[in-house]
C-alpha cells in the first residue's frame, strides 16, 4: 500500500497548483449548470420519479398527512438535493476523465517522468467507452444492492459503488496515452487490489465536505502518479 499512500501525497501536493486551480473548477461547474438545466427542463418528471420512490417505501403517504405543509415541502426539497448532490459529483468525475486528463496527465509526466516514452495504447474513443462501462456497472450495483439497505448494510454500498467507479474510470486514462495496450493489462491485473485500494481511498474524500469540491482533480491526479510510476517500474524489468 505504499505506493498508493504515495500517489495520494504527491496527488496532494499538485492539487494547489495554480495551473491545477481551474481545472478543479470547471468540472465541478459544468455538471451543476448542467443538472440545474436538466432538473429545471424535467422538473416534473424527476418530482414523479422521486415521489414513486417514496411511495414504494411508504413515505409519500406519511408526507401526505405532515401539518404544517411547509414541513413536507422542506423534506422533499432536502429529498431533491441528496439526490442532486451525488449527480453533480459522479457527473464531475466523468467529465474530469474525459476532458481535464489530457492537462493533468502533461502536468504530472513532463514534471516527474519526462523520459518516460508514450506508447499510446488508448485513445478518446478507448476512454468514451471505458467511461460508459464503469457507469453502466456502477449503477447496476446500486440497483442490485437496493435490498441490503433493509437490513441494514447498505452503508457500505456507497463506499464500494465509489471505490469501483474511481479505479475503472481513471486507471483506464491515466495510462492511454504513455502505456502499450499490453502495458496497460499487465498493470490493471497486477495492480488489481492497490488499483481498487486507491479508488477507496480517493471515494472516502468525495464524503468529506468541503474537501469533495476537490476530490474529481484528486482522484484524477492519484491515478496518474500511481500509473505512470507502475509503468516505469514495469519498464524497467529485465
Amino acid at each position: 500500500m505504499t505506493s498508493v499512500f504515495e500517489a495520494l501525497s504527491r496527488a496532494f501536493r499538485d492539487l494547489f497548483q495554480f495551473q491545477v486551480l481551474w481545472i478543479v473548477i470547471w468540472p465541478i461547474l459544468a455538471a451543476s449548470l448542467l443538472w440545474l438545466l436538466l432538473g429545471i427542463a424535467f422538473w416534473s418528471t424527476f418530482s414523479g420519479w422521486i415521489a414513486s420512490g417514496l411511495t414504494a417505501i411508504g413515505i409519500q403517504t406519511w408526507l401526505e398527512g405532515v401539518e404544517p405543509r411547509w414541513v413536507a415541502y422542506g423534506i422533499q426539497a432536502i429529498t431533491h438535493l441528496i439526490l442532486f448532490v451525488p449527480l453533480v459529483f459522479v457527473t464531475a468525475l466523468v467529465i474530469t476523465a474525459l476532458f481535464a486528463m489530457p492537462a493533468l496527465i502533461h502536468l504530472v509526466s513532463d514534471r516527474d517522468y519526462p523520459h518516460l516514452e508514450r506508447e499510446n495504447g488508448g485513445g478518446f474513443a478507448g476512454s468514451l467507452l471505458n467511461a460508459l462501462i464503469a457507469l453502466g456497472i456502477f449503477v447496476a450495483i446500486w440497483l442490485i444492492t437496493l435490498p441490503l439497505w433493509l437490513i441494514g448494510a447498505g452503508l457500505v454500498i456507497p463506499f464500494i459503488a465509489t471505490a469501483y467507479l474511481n479505479q475503472r474510470l481513471f486507471r483506464y486514462d491515466a495510462l492511454a496515452e504513455h502505456a502499450s495496450q499490453d502495458e496497460m493489462r499487465a498493470i490493471f491485473s497486477s495492480q488489481r487490489s492497490l488499483l481498487w485500494g486507491l479508488g477507496l481511498l480517493t471515494g472516502l474524500v468525495q464524503f468529506i465536505p468541503i474537501l469533495n469540491l476537490f476530490a474529481p482533480v484528486l482522484t484524477a491526479l492519484a491515478f496518474i502518479h500511481f500509473g505512470l510510476e507502475c509503468l516505469k517500474n514495469l519498464r524497467s524489468l529485465p
